[in-house]
Parts: structure tokens; sequence; C-alpha cells
């Protein structure tokens, strides 16, 4: 089963300071304590992150992240692999009154048996865990990226 995602997060900062927050790769685990591993320096094409989850309904997922192409300011692609494997894109727009937008288009499957079994016999199971993942480090990027 794959899940897609088609999701836009609005934000009160300008696009810059959007992209300088979700560039700030070394301030990732601070922000989401349910990032359980993160082996990344940079935020730029090439660069490859290692990456485990406790995921919400508490099963562990590791997976790699690898960035196609970055468009500073503006875009991302990247690759994933691992017990999750996919693609994923985030842009970053401006919006009336001085706020910007982040939109975040992915399409995932699972590559491990049990959360390929969690998602073949419980579709729905599978995506509540994903849109509650989004969800809750969307809800943790605002409250903690753009302070101090």
């Amino acid at each position: 089963m794959q899940v897609r995602s088609d999701r836009t997060f609005a934000f009160p900062v300008d696009p810059a300071a959007l992209w300088t927050a979700l560039t700030s790769v070394e301030r990732y685990r601070s922000w989401w304590p349910w990032l359980r591993r993160f082996d990344g320096e940079s935020f730029v094409a090439g660069a490859r992150w290692r990456c485990a989850v406790r995921a919400p309904l508490g099963y562990p997922v590791r997976f790699d992240v690898v960035l196609e192409e970055v468009v500073a300011g503006r875009s991302a692609t990247a690759v994933v692999a691992g017990d999750i494997a996919g693609h994923a894109r985030l842009d970053v727009e401006a919006t009336d009154g001085g706020g910007s937008q982040l939109r975040l288009v992915s399409t995932l499957t699972s590559e491990r048996w049990q959360l390929r079994s969690i998602a073949r016999l419980a579709p729905p199971v599978a995506r509540f865990g994903h849109d509650r993942l989004l969800d809750t480090g969307v809800r943790q990027f605002r409250a903690q990226a753009f302070t101090g």
C-alpha cells in the first residue's frame, strides 16, 4: 500500500525565515523527540540522512533520506529508502500578508514486513500513523523553530 500525502502548512514568517529554520538540521533532534536517530549534517543536494523514528503506534521505523535536488529558499526533493521507501518534495512559497507556506508532497510504501502487514490489513491505521507524525512534527516545529 502506498501512502500519498499532499499537505500545505501556513507559517506567520516570511519564506526566508521558514527556509532558514527548515534547513537548520542541527536542531532537528531538539524539535522532534520522536526522532530517535538523525545522522545528517547539511541540507544540500547529495546529503544523506540516516533516521529512526518512533511511530505513533510505538514501533520503530528506520530509513535514509537522500536529498536529490535543493533549490535554496524554494524547494527540495528527496528519495527515502529503508523501512519506508519513496519520494518526497517540499516547496516554500510566500503568502499574502507576509507569511509563507510549506507544501509537502510524498509517496511512501512500507518495506518492512511488519509495516506492510499493518498497511495491507488496516490501511486506516497506516494513514493515521503517517498523518499523526506529520501533524505532530509541524506542531512541534512551529512551537520551537522560530524562538531564540
